[in-house]
């Protein structure tokens, strides 16, 4: 079914260009790749023959591109079904899955709860979610072998090993190597928000950018950079890290040890925490709290104020220094973003470079989308 199941689909650097950008951008004609590879028609045509052979690419019937024009050409197009990736979320209580195909439309999903959260219990709960997502359909399990996994906090990519995540509560898991002994795919292990930068990128809102930021708002502050049309992961593989942006030193400390991050005034337990002590309520929830605010109660709306202006100068910083074309603005936490969007925009103008200002769009998504996420990170493995 696979030529090289344990490699990469290409090595070439013609065949990845060719294919990474038909993935994100096709059909394209055999001129067009050439332009916008900065490849010769001839190298256009020798890297997309294997991929053709293989069943990967495939040519739609001839048309002109122009009126009056001459030969016409036969764009070509990947096939969406030739290859399905598993993609499953972490989050604090549930496992969300999705298998994708090869365009990164989502085919089918399904859920687990989460009772005990040691990695030993996740895993094989997760094993229990991939067979169930893979029956879904006869063809799905001969043509899968990639699982992609996101979860939150600093997760070393290259040693699929999770190096410390707040929400499950991991130190030091080697959680690739569990997941792949489980299934029996190869699995690739990535951050949750660099998961949804990735799917966003290739896509989504961020097509044919050189230069894209995320940015997840609710239960943690994240971001995920673009530059150059390539992720930026940083030396130590957690470049982006918005969420602890210092931006008020007087400010409340972070669960990362530091003062004033931006996840410890912006996240939901951050937000709920501060209108808890300024109420002398200790048993307030959440959706209390937004009920409280959205009836105008001070204590709540203030909290609220100081979160967005905190997220909004956060923005502001990642945008000075890359200089998108644009920035997604996305989470959980856009349920409550009444109450975050004014201050989030006029602290972002307010410390942005003038110059460097982009536009935010928000992009709504739903848990589906961020196990859509990590089948990204699968689909991207076929890669060097």
């Amino acid at each position: 079914m696979f030529p090289n199941p344990s490699r990469p689909l290409v090595s070439a650097p013609a065949e990845t260009a060719v294919l990474a950008l038909l993935l994100a951008e096709g059909p394209l004609s055999r001129v067009e790749l050439a332009r916008r590879t900065g490849l010769s028609s001839t190298a256009v045509t020798k890297a997309a023959k294997p991929l053709i052979e293989d069943g990967y690419l495939f040519e739609l019937p001839p048309e002109r591109t122009a009126p009056g024009a001459g030969r016409p050409v036969n764009p070509l197009a990947v096939s969406p079904d030739r290859e399905f990736f598993v993609g499953v979320k972490i989050s604090a209580d549930t496992l969300y899955g999705a298998v994708c195909d090869l365009r990164a439309q989502v085919r089918t999903t399904a859920g687990r709860p989460l009772g005990d959260r040691g990695p030993e219990a996740v895993c094989a709960l997760l094993a229990e979610l991939v067979t169930e997502l893979l029956a879904a359909d006869p063809a799905y399990r001969p043509r899968t072998r990639h699982l992609g996994i996101a979860v939150s906090g600093d997760v070393d990519r290259p040693a699929g090993r999770v190096r410390y995540s707040v929400l499950p509560g991991w130190r030091d898991v080697p959680f690739a190597d569990m997941a792949a002994a489980a299934t029996g795919l190869t699995v690739t292990l990535e951050n949750d928000v660099k998961a949804l930068t990735a799917a966003e990128h290739w896509f989504g809102e961020g097509i044919g950018t050189e230069y894209f930021a995320l940015v997840t708002i609710g239960a943690g502050i994240g971001s995920g950079l673009v530059v150059n049309g390539r992720p930026i992961a940083g030396a130590h593989g957690v470049a982006g890290e918005l969420g602890h942006i210092g931006v008020d030193p007087n400010g409340p400390r972070c669960h990362c040890g530091s003062v004033g991050c931006v996840e410890a005034i912006a996240s939901t337990d951050a937000v709920l925490g501060a209108i808890r002590r300024a109420s002398d309520r200790p048993d307030l929830d959440f959706a209390a709290a937004v009920r409280a605010a959205r009836a105008g109660d001070r204590i709540a709306r203030d909290a609220f104020a100081r979160a967005g202006r905190a997220i909004g100068v956060g923005i502001a910083n990642l945008v000075n220094l890359i200089g998108p074309e644009r920035v997604v603005v996305t989470g959980e936490g856009l349920d409550t973003y009444d109450l975050l969007d004014t201050h989030i925009l006029h602290s972002y103008a307010a410390h942005c470079f003038g110059a460097a200002q982009c536009p935010l769009i928000l992009r709504p998504l739903p848990w589906e989308e961020w196990a859509r996420g990590a089948a990204v990170v699968g689909i991207q493995a076929l890669l060097p």
